[in-house]
């Protein structure tokens, strides 16, 4: 497949490439446009104001009193945090030596030019959140932790489609290989992603996944999600489920509410999940992926030159991983059982927000107490159930006919959720750069055993990647909870609702 040069826009990229995306996504804003606007440089005080068109990541770090673990000194270093998204493009804030690319698992990865890139600006914007910083010296943007290291993980394309197995092999490579830094282990995953499977956690295997990596020592971070139902894995008993809270103008918690979007309901019949901590998720402007697809369509999102505004509880997810890495940095023997009994603990009810038992988070009493400690066991999903019900709605359609990624099947041919579970357990589903026997790494992937996938030729089974092959089109549902860009919503959800289609941003 011929290699594309220069950055441009996401549409050229994967038009170059032989991809074909949708046309843009017709829809009414749901509020007048605003003319973007220099970031507000805050001062010290008891309390800070911002436009109520945007809260910067430093507002956002007053609001949950970080500004307390910095005054300690402490940033998250020697903490690593994986983040499984979209990827990351290499603009000033997250090119200081603190994000490194783990492997590419998206359906781009055989495209020289678009391996690890982030062609839709959602992981560009969660990296920004969590650890962007623009120097070592602590001057100019700053991210919750700046001085965490954190891991790209690639698994969604430049129109965020993504397979619920791509998400099971990020997933696993990342428990896999938590320990590869032994100055920066890995100990905190942010996923803010969901799917509306109805699947129980008792056998779900993205349930299962999580609770894998939770057993090893990492503290998953999931979103909630934007369409008010809780998504899987957040339904699971073991992640630390984040929902968003509008600052509406000031870092004061007290005149802070339940954003709108933020899924407060679970379907689970086993077990019924609730948030477990909110931090602010509306309008956080962070680092922009110029020339991506929410970059390109959302020009109205965009804050002066380097910012980039966006709403969900993929954005608070964000901001709770980076809070994780300042504590942990303070308090490294902390299990993750432990950091979310200590999050509910400093979480205290919203005085405007009555109708969810969690409160918004606050830092403080966190670093100004003992060491956090909590339960260290759960009950282990079997995570043999159905792959096809663990997708719910969101599926990823393949060739030019169109055809779904359906059954019991991943992007290789068939797929046995039991023998995955037990490799996943035992950490031996990877072997090199294989996952489960099929090359999901490197520069060409081999022909599946069945003749179903033959990448290096630019074909799926037998039709080239021409069309409407992993278009905007092919990506249906809701999913990666970001909500919202500079007030046009997808479609009530996005990684983490369940999509992000063609279709999806109605």
């Amino acid at each position: 497949m011929r290699g594309i040069t220069g950055w441009g826009s996401a549409a050229a990229v994967l038009a170059a490439a032989g991809f074909a995306l949708a046309a843009p996504p017709v829809q009414a804003a749901t509020t007048a446009p605003r003319a973007a606007t220099a970031p507000k440089v805050t001062v010290t005080g008891a309390d800070y104001t911002f436009p109520a068109t945007q809260a910067m990541v430093s507002d956002v770090a007053k609001s949950i009193r970080a500004d307390v673990a910095y005054q300690q000194g402490f940033t998250g270093k020697g903490v690593g945090v994986a983040l499984i998204d979209t990827g990351v493009v290499p603009v000033l804030g997250l090119t200081s030596g603190n994000v490194v690319n783990g492997p590419d698992l998206s359906v781009e990865s055989q495209v020289p030019s678009l391996i690890h890139r982030d062609g839709y600006g959602h992981g560009t914007h969660m990296a920004g959140i969590i650890a962007g910083r623009d120097a070592t010296d602590g001057t100019g943007f700053r991210g919750i932790a700046p001085d965490a290291k954190l891991t790209s993980i690639k698994v969604g394309s430049s129109n965020g489609a993504v397979d619920v197995s791509q998400m099971l092999a990020a997933i696993d490579w990342v428990v896999k290989h938590r320990n590869d830094d032994p100055a920066n282990p890995i100990k905190i995953l942010n996923l803010s992603y969901g799917t509306n499977s109805t699947l129980s956690r008792a056998t779900n295997p993205l349930a299962f996944a999580v609770q894998t990596a939770w057993n090893a020592g990492i503290a998953v971070v999931v979103a909630s999600g934007n369409s008010g139902t809780i998504t899987v894995p957040a339904t699971d008993i073991t992640p630390i489920v984040v929902g968003s809270a509008d600052p509406n103008g000031t870092t004061n918690p007290a005149d802070d509410t339940l954003s709108d979007y933020t899924s407060t309901v679970s379907t689970d019949t086993q077990v019924k999940r609730g948030i477990d901590t909110l931090v602010p998720g509306r309008s956080i402007a962070s680092l922009r992926d110029p020339g991506g697809y929410a970059d390109t369509y959302y020009p109205t999102a965009r804050v002066g030159d380097r910012y980039f505004k966006g709403s969900g509880t993929s954005q608070a997810a964000a901001v709770v991983s980076g809070a994780l890495a300042l504590i942990l940095q303070k308090y490294p023997a902390s299990t993750p059982w432990a950091l979310r009994t200590v999050l509910r603990a400093a979480s205290p009810q919203l005085p405007k927000a009555t109708s969810v038992k969690s409160g918004e988070l606050n830092l403080a009493p966190i670093f100004n107490a003992s060491a956090p400690s909590g339960l260290s066991t759960v009950v282990q999903s079997t995570g043999t159930g159905s792959l096809q019900a663990a997708r719910g709605s969101s599926l990823l359609y393949l060739g030019n006919t169109g055809t779904p990624l359906t059954g019991e099947r991943d992007l290789f041919g068939p797929f046995s959720t039991t023998a995955w579970a037990k490799a996943s357990a035992a950490q031996t589903s990877w072997n090199g750069g294989d996952w489960m026997g099929h090359p999901w790494t490197g520069t060409g992937w081999a022909a599946a055993s069945d003749g179903q996938a033959n990448w290096s030729g630019r074909a799926w089974s037998g039709t080239n990647w021409s069309g409407r092959a992993w278009s905007d089109i092919s990506w249906s549902g809701r999913a990666w909870s970001g909500r919202a860009w500079s007030g046009t919503s997808f479609s009530g959800a996005a990684w983490s609702g369940v999509s992000w289609s063609g279709a999806a941003w109605k």
